[in-house]
């Protein structure tokens, strides 16, 4: 990171099929060595078995499942005078949004047996449900956040 000046936001254009500038950036972490156009195959997959199996727009169903699986607040490590303590905090917008794609991704790839479209449109499916190993992750760490509320007076 700069020590001189914060790195400026670039402009994400939106993707090709949605025009969601979301979705663009989902499309984004989900690529794998700069293979693109493989990534946006297996989300626009995963998309379309999104609509057919649950009769509802694709990008709204994806903004749903986005919007119940990001995290408002999370745990960081604070060292006081020799011990750790985990103090909640609040998450900035672009991390929150960053957080739920990441844990949309990984708990689709710990899905196994399937393609990986089946796997992240099952995801997508449950998250927009409100339930699924993402949502459960956001719970996890909300659920820590509460428990380390004593020591929020360590916040810097």
């Amino acid at each position: 990171m700069s020590r001189r000046s914060r790195a400026e936001k670039r402009k994400l254009t939106p993707d090709s099929k949605y025009q969601s500038v979301e979705l663009a950036r989902f499309i984004n972490k989900m690529m794998i060595g700069g293979k693109k156009s493989t990534a946006e195959g297996i989300v626009y997959d995963a998309l379309e078995i999104v609509e057919r199996e649950m009769k509802k727009n694709a990008l709204d169903l994806f903004e749903q499942a986005l919007k119940n699986v990001t995290p408002v607040i999370e745990v960081k490590p604070r060292r006081v005078g020799g011990a750790t303590y985990q103090v909640p905090v609040d998450i900035r917008q672009d991390r929150r949004v960053a957080l739920g794609m990441r844990w949309l991704r990984a708990s689709a790839k710990g899905r196994k047996g399937k393609p990986m479209a089946e796997r992240l449109a099952a995801e997508l499916m449950d998250a927009a449900r409100g339930q699924g190993i993402t949502v459960k992750k956001r719970e996890d760490t909300h659920r820590m956040a509460e428990a380390n509320k004593a020591f929020v007076h360590y916040r810097w």
